[in-house]
């Protein structure tokens, strides 16, 4: 057993019996990790309180990890980057929920992974720090592509197709995985864009839909157990 001081994204907690938590982590040292945190729903003293663990909160914990496959515990926790807009924001809300629904699913190597980590803290800072987030989402997905070892293949982009599975462009065919025409068009904005361009991108609600789509199947065909994010419907509902 190790004690390890890292900076910490909570990615969801589940309610265990009636005053645990079961909560899981990506660690900036440690990749993945799970806490049993005993308690904490009951007790108001402790150095631990639960609203330290809601979705993607930014933490600098103080832990206990084992070397074998259980449950973790920890000791202290301190939020560092308190969100400012994220807490009064439903379309914020409703973008982390969607994120760290995602970000449980895909994530699960337990070793270090700091530019992965780097990118989730800092896209965010950058969500809770900016107004025009609509497409955040989309970049934020295409963007983490790159950190999972499936970002698309940019060269022949002039081709009049983009083949999911490959995850690169082709001539255009009747395949289903070839995405051509208008939602090829749609897709290759978003190719190259970092955040501080992302209001450039005035896409409709029903193209924001069709992008989206286009991107989880992207996921789906690349990330095995991927499941599509049962807060799919809240977001699009949010945004139409």
């Amino acid at each position: 057993m190790a004690v390890v001081t890292t900076k910490t994204i909570v990615l969801n907690a589940i309610k265990y019996s009636d005053t645990s938590l079961i909560v899981k982590c990506l660690t900036q040292k440690e990749g993945v990790k799970s806490y049993m945190l005993r308690g904490i729903l009951k007790s108001r003293k402790g150095k631990l309180k639960s609203a330290y663990f809601q979705p993607l909160t930014q933490l600098e914990i103080t832990a206990s990890h084992t070397n074998k496959n259980t449950l973790n515990s920890i000791k202290e926790a301190r939020v560092i980057y308190p969100y400012s807009s994220v807490p009064t924001s439903i379309v914020k809300q409703s973008i982390v929920l969607f994120l760290s629904e995602i970000l449980t699913n895909i994530i699960q190597e337990e070793e270090e992974n700091e530019q992965l980590y780097n990118y989730i803290e800092a896209s965010l800072i950058w969500l809770d720090t900016h107004n025009s987030i609509s497409n955040f989402h989309l970049l934020f997905l295409l963007n983490l592509s790159r950190y999972l070892g499936f970002y698309p293949d940019v060269s022949d982009s002039d081709k009049s197709g983009f083949n999911l599975l490959e995850g690169k462009f082709t001539f255009s065919s009747n395949d289903k995985l070839t995405i051509t025409d208008k939602n090829l068009t749609l897709f290759k904005r978003l190719l190259g864009t970092n955040f501080d361009a992302i209001h450039t991108l005035s896409f409709q609600s029903k193209e924001r839909q069709i992008i989206l789509k286009i991107i989880i199947q992207y996921f789906e065909l690349h990330l095995d157990g991927f499941r599509k994010p049962k807060s799919l419907a809240i977001l699009e509902t949010v945004f139409n």
